[in-house]
């Protein structure tokens, strides 16, 4: 027999109804079955359950749901047709400006090496465009002996791959660089890096299809916002790794990351894999663009720039302990991401003792070329001061540099490409902070 809370006149929904139901020869307290029902109507409301009187929908006001105090005695959320985060996790990315800014990926909140679609960091110039995949074409043409302009569903026709790659903005990290703050975290030192698996086609067969002519040593990317963003890549890029790409993580992009479709180039700069894709000229040189003249150029100390400095250097950040937790004695794993865009990392390095002294961390396997791996470094802290730090070396040979190094060649001013090792302070009460200063 269904039982009803005093003087309501509400119908209670099956998950409720199975809550406050006991057999006969089992008693249950009033306080008890107030609870009970009360929890039960949490859980509907938040499974978005109608709460029906009189066969009308109930107009009440939103309830926040009641966690019930042993899940085992009530009937959980029915299937939904999309799925959500539990409400214990609540992650997100830290949006800065309007048509002009960016938003960063919580690296401190995620495990494994995959981000999270809704988390991939964003950047724009002018905004996220809303475009119709059924109108939209990309032109291939310059140096090319058949021009084509293709839909998006003769883009799909081509023989697909799926490849996990990272895609890191080449102004990560300025804000640690050129100002180290103690309240820094992980999302804000290097929350413009995510990393995903995208599907997509080769852009070597694309241009293969067009028949790019042999002089063609470079091609100029143009995406479809309102900026135009444009950028000059050399051919052998196109004809190495590059990818046009439409789906990422199963799904199709999500307008932030370029739907209905964008050219990924591996292991370079971000502002190269050009999102809102709708463009591609092939032609002898450089185009010297607005946004590889004005913007994405980097500042030297001896009145030089360096420009067309597309690979992403090697790089580490350690992504617990950080700001702002509170460490007890014992053991904790020291843990974070490393990644380069020459290829594979091959060593990441960890020092509890601010560099006086390094351990070799274990990497978590991989197959990825130009993707993160994890790495693990088990501790025991005693209650004494510590910095703990990470370095990463790839297969080049190369090893991140720290601050220093890096402002001996590159100067404060420098605006793109910042890897320094970084790492937290541990102060004597167990508090973390950033420490940028190596």
């Amino acid at each position: 027999m269904t039982k009803r809370m005093a003087g309501s006149t509400t119908e209670l929904p099956p998950a409720a109804r199975d809550a406050v139901t006991t057999p006969a020869d089992e008693s249950i307290s009033r306080r008890d079955l107030i609870a009970g029902a009360a929890g039960a109507i949490g859980v509907a409301v938040a499974a978005g359950i109608p709460l029906v009187a009189g066969g009308q929908a109930a107009k009440a006001a939103p309830v926040a749901p009641v966690v019930p105090a042993d899940p085992t005695k009530l009937q959980g959320a029915p299937t939904s047709q999309v799925g959500s985060r539990s409400t214990f996790f609540k992650p997100s990315r830290t949006p800065f400006g309007e048509t002009v800014g960016n938003s960063l990926t919580p690296l401190q909140d995620l495990a494994g090496t995959i981000t999270p679609a809704d988390l991939h960091f964003e950047r724009h110039h002018a905004g996220v465009p809303l475009i119709d995949p059924a109108r939209h074409t990309l032109l291939i043409h310059g140096l090319v002996e058949t021009p084509l302009m293709l839909t998006m569903d003769e883009v799909k026709r081509f023989p697909q791959v799926t490849r996990t790659y990272f895609i890191e903005c080449s102004g990560n990290g300025r804000n640690a660089y050129r100002e180290p703050k103690p309240d820094l975290t992980p999302q804000k030192v290097a929350g413009l890096v995510s990393n995903t698996e995208w599907t997509g086609v080769p852009l070597k067969v694309l241009l293969d299809e067009a028949g790019a002519k042999p002089e063609a040593t470079w091609f100029l990317a143009e995406g479809g916002d309102a900026c135009v963003m444009t950028r000059s890549i050399p051919m052998a890029k196109a004809m190495d790794d590059a990818m046009v790409v439409w789906t990422q993580n199963g799904e199709p992009l999500r307008p932030e990351q370029g739907f209905p479709l964008r050219l990924l180039l591996p292991g370079w700069e971000g502002n190269t894999s050009v999102k809102w894709l709708r463009r591609l000229e092939l032609g002898t040189r450089p185009w010297a663009t607005r946004w590889e003249t004005s913007k994405y150029t980097d500042p030297l100390p001896d009145g030089t720039a360096r420009q067309y400095s597309f690979d992403m250097d090697a790089k580490s950040i350690i992504t617990a302990p950080a700001f702002p937790q509170v460490l007890s004695r014992g053991w904790w794993p020291v843990t974070g991401l490393a990644w380069t865009g020459r290829g594979r990392i091959t060593r990441v390095e960890v020092s509890t003792d601010n560099g006086r002294s390094w351990t070799d961390a274990e990497l978590t396997p991989t197959t990825g070329v130009k993707a993160p791996v994890r790495f693990t470094h088990y501790w025991e802290w005693n209650g004494k001061e510590a910095v703990l730090l990470s370095r990463a070396t790839d297969e080049t040979g190369y090893v991140q540099p720290t601050r220093k190094e890096l402002l001996k060649v590159r100067g404060i001013g420098t605006d793109f490409h910042f890897n320094p090792i970084v790492g937290w302070k541990v102060a004597a009460d167990g508090k973390v902070t950033f420490h940028g200063e190596t």
